[in-house]
């Protein structure tokens, strides 16, 4: 009996291993955040096209809703991808908590906070409309974000392949 309250706990967790993100909360010092932000602005270029499509699909004759709930469900997604890279990389992994004595650098640590929370904010209401003028802010949200975080020769190196 006791074998099988061992056992099924990991079973079930190998069964549903592949819904786990590639990147854990483990202090395991792999990180890449120039990556990231490249994988942000891709979400934010789909939650746009997606947002276009559904636009499009929305004011059509004959309305798809099969191709409609799709591209709602790809916004969906993507928005969510999105504020996972925020909060379980940037937020919680990446962004130190910092002391308010060394004013320079608590200055710092509440901006990009700040700036990590609009992101949330706008990635929410990326999900809650099709408004284009949330994903423009979105986008540039993430370049305020890169100016704050990344040194000057970081973001050449961003640009570069981006």
């Amino acid at each position: 009996m006791q074998y099988r309250v061992f056992i099924l706990p990991i079973a079930l967790g190998m069964l549903f291993s592949s819904v786990l993100y590639a990147h854990c909360q483990m202090p395991c010092g792999i990180y890449d955040d120039q990556t990231r932000i490249i994988l942000m602005k891709e979400n934010i270029t789909t939650i746009e096209k997606a947002m276009n499509e559904i636009n499009r699909l929305g004011n059509a004759d004959k309305v798809n809703y099969n191709q409609l709930v799709r591209w709602v469900n790809t916004k969906d997604m993507h928005a969510n991808e999105f504020s996972e890279v925020v909060s379980y990389y940037f937020l919680t992994q990446r962004i130190k908590i910092t002391d308010p004595s060394d004013k320079e650098a608590f200055a710092k640590y509440q901006k990009q906070l700040t700036i990590l929370h609009q992101m949330l904010v706008y990635s929410m209401k990326c999900k809650q409309t099709t408004d284009l003028e949330n994903v423009k802010k979105l986008s540039q949200l993430v370049d305020q974000f890169v100016e704050t975080y990344f040194s000057k020769e970081d973001i050449e190196h961003l640009k570069e392949h981006h």
